[in-house]
């Protein structure tokens, strides 16, 4: 299937930009989206073939995504992420069994939805015949892109918040990337990739600072649609730092309602961060376009903590479009959640897919949701990558075992 990107246009503005050479931001400092002949796909294809359902994972969706290269495709064993509902944790969250679904990013490559974004975005850099990325990361996309430039033999570095965890600064530095770690927060790390640029070379892979990031995002929508036959949840809950993900959704219902395909109802997008770094949330409750910096962001949920985003007019747009919200959850809830999901479903949720189950709860306590919708929750990456509670409990063998203990 090829690819029918036609072009690139600033979000801001509109101004056309063209798809065939490289681009960070347009002119205005503003996120470049790409755009496709959705016209001649539909005039070529129809609603069931325009996918590749044999092609692994995301890639089947090639025809709305930019790669036009075969040989720029670069995959790690992509799959489609499954839907699991929730059984006794949905009663204990407000919900109904059945009612709560959660889609579980974390069987992606490296273990997380970055995967997705990464991997347009490296691809990209393969086709453009780049050589050197840069990122800031908060752990997951810079351990997605480490791999992925890896397996495009390019050269990757990658700058963390020194409070980054342990096991996401091994992975990146163990799948190849050049890693550092910073005094200070992802915006920090991402100036240092900025103010770079001219003097090494690279290329920023900053989110959304780059076109294809979201492109490999929105392709979360185009599975949800694919697995829930062309229906889709009353509402998504989504962990929002930079937001690639909720734009990119939104992006692809878009295009696929543009085409006429997809005619169910839109779901409500709902923004769920952490009360340590909520700038979006602030910034939808006080009606505003763009969120101010987060001042002294703190979080457990690390991928959320993002105090400023590029994108964040997007977000607000897409939230306020689909009559969502957005909401704030703390780290204790966030933490409790993420035990009671883990105890009565045995699902590990991520710190940030656990803000989304915890968010769900606040919109039912606040009558955002009713137990009889249907709500989408992200879980944005594999609960084996952060701190777990220490177990405890010991047998001696050496010994009487009391076998009463275990009744």
């Amino acid at each position: 299937m090829k690819s029918y990107i036609s072009h690139l246009e600033c979000s801001k503005t509109g101004d056309i930009y063209s798809a065939s050479e490289v681009h960070n931001l347009s002119k205005d400092g503003m996120p470049l989206l790409a755009r496709y002949d959705l016209a001649k796909l539909k005039a070529e294809q129809d609603k069931d073939s325009w996918y590749e359902k044999s092609a692994p994972g995301f890639w089947r969706y090639q025809a709305l995504l930019p790669v036009s290269n075969p040989a720029s495709q670069i995959s790690l064993g992509e799959v489609l992420t499954p839907l699991i509902p929730l059984q006794a944790s949905a009663l204990m969250l407000g919900g109904k069994q059945g009612n709560i679904i959660v889609k579980d990013e974390g069987r992606l490559p490296t273990g997380s939805f970055k995967a997705r974004g990464l991997a347009l975005a490296v691809s990209m850099a393969h086709q453009f015949g780049l050589n050197h990325l840069a990122i800031p990361t908060n752990g997951n996309a810079g351990a997605a892109m480490a791999a992925y430039a890896k397996q495009a033999n390019l050269k990757a570095t990658v700058f963390c918040p020194d409070d980054t965890p342990t096991v996401n600064v091994q992975e990146i530095q163990l799948q190849g990337a050049d890693t550092f770690l910073v005094n200070g927060l992802i915006n920090d790390c991402g100036k240092i990739v900025f103010e770079g640029k001219e003097k090494t070379g690279w290329f920023d892979v900053s989110t959304l600072k780059e076109p294809y990031r979201i492109e490999g995002k929105k392709t979360m929508g185009f599975e949800l649609v694919e697995q829930m036959n062309w229906e889709l949840p009353d509402a998504i809950f989504y962990p929002t730092g930079g937001g690639t993900g909720l734009i990119g959704m939104w992006k692809a219902f878009a295009e696929l309602k543009e085409l006429g395909w997809l005619k169910c109802k839109l779901p409500k997008m709902i923004a769920v961060q952490s009360t340590g770094c909520a700038p979006i949330v602030n910034a939808f409750n006080e009606g505003l376009s763009h969120a101010p910096l987060w001042e002294n962001a703190s979080t457990v949920a690390s991928g959320i903590r993002v105090p400023a985003a590029i994108g964040d007019f997007l977000i607000l747009e897409a939230i306020r479009e689909s009559n969502g919200c957005a909401l704030a959850v703390d780290d204790e809830h966030i933490i409790s959640t993420r035990d009671l999901v883990s105890q009565e479903d045995g699902l590990l949720l991520c710190p940030e897919g656990a803000a989304t189950a915890a968010g769900y709860q606040l919109a039912i306590e606040k009558n955002i949701i009713s137990p009889d919708e249907t709500a989408m929750l992200f879980n944005c990456a594999t609960g084996l990558k952060y701190p777990m509670p220490p177990a405890t409990k010991s047998i001696d063998k050496n010994t009487p075992i009391d076998y009463q203990q275990f009744l």
